[in-house]
């Protein structure tokens, strides 16, 4: 399967469903060249790797006291540093990532995961290298 976005449910949007196109031709492509018998030179990729899910913060009734942080809506794959704000209290209070690993976060403030207790998706950047392939 493939899944592209963001983008939010019930809409169809052009960008997204364009990059969904391109990624379908390229593994078919991949697929005619291989069953021709190209060869594949080694190579490298950059991945994401899902480390945590996390929630919004909460009080003691598990009741959301705060939101997404301005500065991190929309930052969805972007490096998110010690310091940098992830959310903001109710009471105008910002709660800052406070880790010394660089993370990428990603399904940002995703309408989907709300109901799931999931305010963003942490995830941390790999190198990947395959061998060639005959």
């Amino acid at each position: 399967g493939v899944e592209v976005g963001p983008q939010p449910q019930g809409v169809v949007r052009a960008d997204v469903l364009d990059k969904m196109r391109k990624i379908v031709k390229h593994g078919l492509d991949f697929v005619q060249l291989f069953n021709e018998g190209k060869e594949f030179p080694p190579c490298t990729i950059e991945v994401f790797k899902i480390m945590e899910k996390v929630d919004y913060p909460r009080n003691k009734n598990d009741e959301v006291i705060g939101i997404i942080h301005p500065k991190l809506q929309d930052q969805d794959w972007q490096p998110l540093n010690n310091g940098d704000p992830l959310f903001l209290t109710l009471d105008g209070e910002v709660i800052a990532y406070k880790e010394d690993c660089t993370v990428y976060p990603t399904f940002i403030n995703e309408a989907a995961y709300y109901e799931k207790k999931q305010a963003f998706v942490k995830t941390v950047k790999l190198k990947l290298t395959a061998k060639h392939i005959r």
